[in-house]
């Protein structure tokens, strides 16, 4: 498919780079043409200097053509406002903008704006690492109304099956993390000492999972 990234720096870069060695197309727009350096001499993709979200510099990159479309590149503002001009001005099905300010990150999630929070995803996983209690969330629907969270859970569930975290709550456990790899567990996988945990549940039952998960499974 045809891939048009705006921002063309260590990210961006990167992003192409990697697409590219995966088969797709794809167009790297960055308003200093300098910065198109970090891409290397073997990207054989196209390169637009201009702004991300003015329509002609789009269509350069072949964004009516495009399946997908990122918006990464240091300026909030700049980057939901390309992320908004490719989906609903072009009908890119895929769009995803980084926002650093995690405040507007939600907000443009509300408005069906996919978003990657850099600031919020660092300070989560410091967090985690630091309070292990409660839950941390690593994404939302656009509406808010559904949550991933990683939710630390009491060392009474350890030996215990997945299938009673399920049963004692409203969540379902999408994957573990064990020894750093993400495993998708079936009913039966029994929780070890050091998993972390990640579950989707909705947004008005998460308080009641993480008092559930946070005590052992015997006082439940």
């Amino acid at each position: 498919m045809h891939v048009v990234i705006m921002g063309c720096g260590r990210v961006g870069a990167t992003l192409a780079k990697d697409l590219e060695a995966k088969g797709h197309t794809v167009a790297v727009i960055d308003q200093n043409r300098e910065a198109f350096r970090r891409l290397g001499s073997e990207f054989k993709g196209t390169t637009v200097a201009g702004v991300g979200f003015d329509r002609d510099t789009l269509v350069e990159a072949g964004v009516e053509k495009a399946a997908a479309f990122a918006a990464v590149s240091n300026g909030d503002n700049s980057n939901i406002l390309a992320a908004r001009v490719a989906r609903e001005t072009y009908g890119v099905a895929n769009v995803v903008a980084r926002i650093y300010d995690p405040g507007r990150a939600e907000i443009y999630q509300r408005l069906g704006i996919p978003t990657v929070a850099t600031v919020l995803w660092t300070t989560d996983q410091i967090m985690r690492r630091l309070l292990p209690s409660g839950s941390q969330s690593e994404w939302r629907d656009s509406s808010g109304t559904v949550v991933l969270s990683e939710v630390h859970i009491d060392s009474g569930w350890h030996g215990e099956p997945i299938s009673l975290i399920e049963k004692n709550t409203n969540a379902r456990v999408a994957f573990i993390t064990r020894l750093g790899k993400g495993l998708i567990p079936e009913s039966d996988t029994i929780l070890q000492d050091g998993d972390l945990v990640h579950v989707i549940a909705a947004e008005k039952d998460l308080s009641a999972v993480e008092a559930t998960l946070g005590k052992n499974p015997d006082t439940n």
